[in-house]
């Protein structure tokens, strides 16, 4: 039996942690290098914001230079009326994703596992995912009015057809070997479940809830703008009507900024849960 000691153990595993460090300060270096230039790139666009309605190229009538629509945010977010808002549109998206990730993985995990209702349900499936959710805002109005109600239909609806398909995707991406393994060992349904589908499934999980959120998003927004539910929607929709045009774009570009902090977030979340992944963890073998 080898000892570590020996030179040749020895010097592959040297080799091993040199290669793991070299991974790990070119990730860093690339994730730094795309910092920078998604900054330049942010900076460039405020720049020519800035200039296109100084220079006379467009009216400022239709885009206000970026330093108005800053003070516009500015004068925004010392108000209550604008904090309401962004609660009213974070509580819409924050349960509507909560209960579409709920539902999503639940119906996944059941209609994946069971190879019957798989096949009975692929139609439907296919028919109904396509549907735009904003083509049930009358529906939506039809049964809640502007509450609450409407933007979590619509929130739910878009979302949940993104948890959904992933989980569809990981219960089928489930080794058979191990599922075969599994059950000649006499797992139980939800021992199966939990050791064999789930650990397999779950990556595919945290892809859905991280475009189910964007989605979310989009769909609270887009219900308080089309509705005239409570939010920053709302909040742009009036702006729009009252030819504060330099308060819409302040208010357009809080709802962008809600979506970079909402994917970031996902993003954080999805590694430090997976970091046992070999996705996540980006090595390679010694």
């Amino acid at each position: 039996m080898a000892h570590p000691d020996q030179p040749g153990l020895g010097r592959d595993a040297g080799q091993a942690g040199h290669r793991r460090r070299h991974l790990r300060r070119r990730h860093t270096r690339r994730g730094q290098d795309s910092s920078v230039k998604g900054l330049a790139g942010l900076a460039g666009l405020l720049l020519l914001v800035e200039a296109l309605p100084r220079l006379g190229l467009v009216d400022d009538g239709y885009l206000p230079p970026a330093t108005r629509i800053a003070a516009a945010l500015g004068d925004e977010v010392v108000t209550a009326e604008f904090w309401r808002a962004v609660g009213d549109t974070l509580t819409g998206w924050a349960i509507g994703l909560a209960i579409a990730v709920a539902a999503g993985v639940v119906i996944g995990i059941v209609i994946g596992a069971v190879p019957v209702l798989r096949a009975a349900t692929a139609s439907t499936v296919e028919f109904l995912r396509p549907i735009p959710s904003v083509a049930l805002i009358p529906l939506a109005v039809l049964l809640y009015g502007t509450d609450l109600g409407s933007t979590l239909l619509l929130v739910v609806y878009a979302a949940f057809w993104q948890v959904l398909v992933q989980v569809l995707y990981g219960v089928a991406d489930v080794d058979p070997i191990a599922e075969e393994t599994a059950r000649s060992f006499r797992f139980g349904t939800w021992a199966r479940i939990r050791n064999v589908l789930w650990p397999t499934a779950l990556p595919y999980v945290f892809t859905g809830v991280r475009l189910a959120a964007s989605v979310a998003l989009v769909l609270a927004v887009t219900a308080e703008l089309v509705i005239g539910a409570p939010g920053l929607g709302k909040m742009i929709a009036v702006a729009q009507t009252s030819g504060a045009v330099p308060d819409m774009y302040a208010l357009i570009a809080v709802t962008g900024l809600l979506g970079v902090a909402i994917n970031l977030a996902a993003r954080l979340f999805e590694r430090r849960t997976l970091a046992w992944h070999q996705s996540v963890r980006g090595e390679v073998p010694a």
